[in-house]
């Protein structure tokens, strides 16, 4: 398969300190990728660094053929790399379309190409339409989820970035999310997400990454990740038998 993006001995930190310590990940075009890992793991720096957040030490980031060491946010950004931040990102006191059109900043002069966009992520995303004239700061937290995925579609990215995109959603909620994230990859978008939610983000991933202190600890395809008996025992409360099979704990 084509390559989407390909960290190779990423090393980044910050403050002289280094919290990626030589982390190596593939990523497939049209796949989804979950990371996961405990508290301190690294993993939200890697999207820190893949976005130009944050520069690297030593170690290359590429994306396709191009490079993305030493490019800044704006760069990155054009290159077709959007992220879903974490927590909220959205400015309440703005309306939902107010907020959806600022992630097409980069092409606001085309105002042919805005007026395409808005409708395409407008019918993948009926909330934006439906609520497009209220204020952001109104909606519930799976509605503003889907705004600030809507948001990052605006510049049809061939790369997503999310960082926990289901903290603080109800089962609902967590659900229409998780359709969407398939959708952008049946769409050919790559998707890479950093989840604490291990087996809600290994039974949406194709692929997984287990990380720890900085470095790949385990990686493959998600359905193997989520049976490995050690990630079961670490992350899904299960126990390991004497056969190596999980069990409940």
């Amino acid at each position: 398969m084509t390559k989407a993006l390909e960290l190779t001995n990423v090393e980044a930190g910050y403050g002289g300190g280094l919290v990626l310590q030589g982390l190596s990940l593939s990523l497939d075009k049209g796949t989804i990728t979950c990371i996961v890992g405990p508290n301190g793991a690294g993993k939200s720096t890697v999207l820190r660094v893949i976005s130009g957040l944050l520069k690297v030490s030593s170690g290359t980031v590429q994306l396709g053929d191009v490079s993305l060491v030493g490019k800044g946010p704006a760069e990155v950004l054009k290159l077709g790399v959007a992220q879903v931040p974490q927590s909220s990102a959205l400015f309440p006191d703005m309306t939902v379309k107010e907020n959806v059109l600022l992630g097409g900043y980069t092409i606001r002069k085309d105002r042919a190409l805005l007026a395409k966009r808005i409708a395409l992520v407008e019918e993948m995303m009926p909330v934006v339409k439906e609520k497009g004239g209220e204020k952001a700061g109104n909606l519930s937290g799976g509605q503003r989820r889907m705004v600030e995925i809507s948001r990052a579609l605006m510049l049809d990215p061939a790369l997503v970035l999310m960082d926990e995109p289901s903290l603080g959603l109800d089962p609902k909620s967590v659900a229409k999310v998780s359709q969407v994230i398939r959708e952008m990859a049946e769409s050919g978008r790559t998707v890479l997400l950093v989840e604490q939610n291990v087996r809600l983000g290994m039974n949406l991933a194709t692929h997984g990454v287990v990380m720890e202190q900085g470095k790949d600890r385990i990686s493959g395809a998600a359905a193997g990740i989520a049976d490995n008996p050690e990630v079961a025992a670490m992350y899904l409360g299960k126990t390991v038998s004497a056969k190596g099979k999980a069990g409940s704990s």
